[in-house]
């Protein structure tokens, strides 16, 4: 009787981890081990090397998924998971998941580059992320659960490319949260290609569908910063953007972040404390830890009154126009 009572006990302790809702103390426990019910195919890409998906965020990717599936809120045959604890860059840490097509693929993807002020420094490296906030203003990733929403295309301005001024629309995809990520669409945090263009001049071109009133268009120089970081939104290299668009079109899918506040908490608990995550049952990337030594989550009621304040004392400049190209 005993033995089955053990067997029934951690049954059930599975069950209720894979919950969504449920206390930090749970979600701050990931398995050690690949989840019975991955498919073999899928086994070989679960892990923690490099273009490997961690049990941990598989297992809640997974979990939200079917979850949203039964609600009729993802109606996608993949669905997307991103590590943020992993390092950026060259670094592959977000993962297209098509188990229907038995598809597995890791891509680049950039993270929340924060913000360094006077009353607290809660800024990113490039490489690896240290700080995570989903205070608005912030600039910093939020962990937790996504579904993918609307795609919103964006005129930036003009470059030059082969000798052509060529027009830059970057596509934006809005993600809807819950929980810690429920503010998303009033942080406008989502999806789009690392690219940017950095203004010098304005030029007349009134033929152009995207002149303003006076006939103008901005010009400049296009940026790709895909092996950098963003203003919070997920950012993926042009042609991995093209996929995730494609792949996301009429069909809305979901997105799990990892770590959430209870797992960067646990970890910060155990590094002070001076233990091993990995032998308390936690998960991060080994060599960012290194590198950060310890995460932090800094939540709304920390940094709303930082940023309210900051932005009290630097109100925005006046408007000025760019100066005309000669």
């Amino acid at each position: 009787m005993r033995v089955i009572f053990l067997l029934l006990t951690v049954v059930c302790l599975g069950i209720l981890a894979a919950l969504p809702g449920l206390p930090r103390a749970f979600a701050a426990e990931p398995p050690r081990e690949i989840p019975a019910d991955v498919p073999p195919w899928l086994r070989p890409h679960v892990g923690t090397g490099d273009a490997q998906i961690a049990p941990v965020v598989l297992q809640r990717a997974r979990g939200l998924y079917l979850e949203k599936v039964r609600e009729g809120k993802a109606k996608n045959p993949c669905y997307f998971a991103k590590d943020a604890t992993r390092p950026a860059g060259t670094g592959r840490r977000f993962y297209v998941i098509c188990e229907a097509d038995q598809k597995f693929r890791a891509i680049s993807s950039g993270h929340g580059n924060g913000r360094k002020l006077r009353a607290a420094n809660f800024a990113n490296g490039i490489r690896c992320a240290k700080n995570f906030s989903n205070a608005e203003g912030s600039k910093l990733t939020t962990g937790g659960a996504y579904v993918t929403a609307e795609t919103r295309p964006s005129f930036k301005g003009y470059y030059r490319s082969r000798g052509k001024r060529v027009p830059l629309v970057r596509s934006f995809l809005q993600f809807e949260g819950e929980g810690d990520t429920a503010n998303a669409r009033e942080r406008a945090i989502g999806g789009h290609p690392a690219v940017l263009l950095r203004a010098r001049c304005r030029y007349k071109d009134s033929k152009s569908p995207y002149a303003n009133k006076e006939g103008y268009v901005p010009y400049g120089k296009l940026v790709n910063y895909s092996a950098g970081r963003s203003n919070g939104c997920t950012s993926w290299t042009p042609s991995d953007s093209k996929e995730i668009f494609e792949i996301v079109k009429d069909k809305p899918t979901t997105l799990y972040v990892y770590p959430e506040s209870g797992d960067i908490d646990a970890v910060a608990k155990a590094v002070k404390a001076g233990k091993s995550p990995s032998r308390a049952g936690l998960y991060w990337n080994a060599s960012c830890l290194r590198e950060i030594r310890a995460p932090k989550f800094w939540p709304q009621e920390t940094l709303d009154p930082i940023i309210a304040k900051y932005r009290k004392d630097h109100p925005p400049r006046p408007y000025r126009p760019l100066p005309i190209c000669k």
